[in-house]
């Protein structure tokens, strides 16, 4: 959808991102005390690129995630992905699951359908108000994008209706979170006149849990 619009759009917007520190992940006070949630993927190390094939370049999938260390007691796992690069105040929001069992576990490739197609697991409303994953789609020229996969282990009793957007997972993240884990993969379109391989300026450091 992005690919395009004008080169010289994004380069304009180059230095307009949400940053870091506007991620959940950065925002819900976890960091210090609580538990720790390993996520990582087969398709991507983390802050490395991901594959053309998880984004609006290539078959759009969702990538496939694993994760380990969920703490005893846990009553449901929650993933958001966030593009903390969106030129925008807030991150862009690419995807939402709730009800994940709360037991270290996996989801596959296209775990999250995209384009309003039904899946077997309990998908949130991402930015474009849809229960589905939204493929990474930068403008071209503005850089490099840093899509994180934030991973969140709530206490039991957490009740949902209908497809969560944003508001609701960050006010049960808030009330309820017990560990979280964090997995970065980047994405770049090719730019003309900026190399692939030009470092990326980043908005703020980012802290482990």
């Amino acid at each position: 959808m992005l690919e395009k619009l004008p080169q010289t759009l994004g380069h304009v917007l180059r230095e307009q991102r949400a940053g870091l520190d506007t991620l959940l992940f950065n925002r819900c006070g976890l960091r210090a005390g609580h538990g720790q949630l390993q996520l990582a993927s087969l398709a991507f190390a983390d802050h490395a690129p991901m594959p053309a094939r998880y984004t609006a370049d290539g078959e759009g999938l969702s990538p496939p995630l694993q994760w380990t260390g969920v703490p005893a007691g846990a009553g449901q796992l929650v993933l958001l992905v966030e593009d903390a690069d969106a030129p925008m105040a807030e991150p862009l929001v690419h995807a939402i699951v709730v009800d994940l069992p709360p037991e270290d576990g996996a989801l596959a490739e296209g775990a999250m359908p995209g384009g309003g197609q039904p899946g077997e697991v309990h998908e949130g409303r991402n930015s474009l108000l849809r229960a589905a994953w939204l493929p990474p789609d930068p403008p071209p020229g503005h850089g490099t994008h840093r899509y994180a996969f934030q991973l969140f282990a709530l206490a039991p009793g957490v009740r949902w209706s209908g497809a969560p957007g944003r508001s609701a997972v960050a006010e049960a993240v808030h009330a309820h979170a017990i560990a979280s884990g964090l997995l970065v993969g980047t994405y770049a379109r090719p730019d003309g006149s900026v190399r692939d391989d030009e470092p990326v300026t980043l908005a703020a450091p980012l802290a482990g849990p």
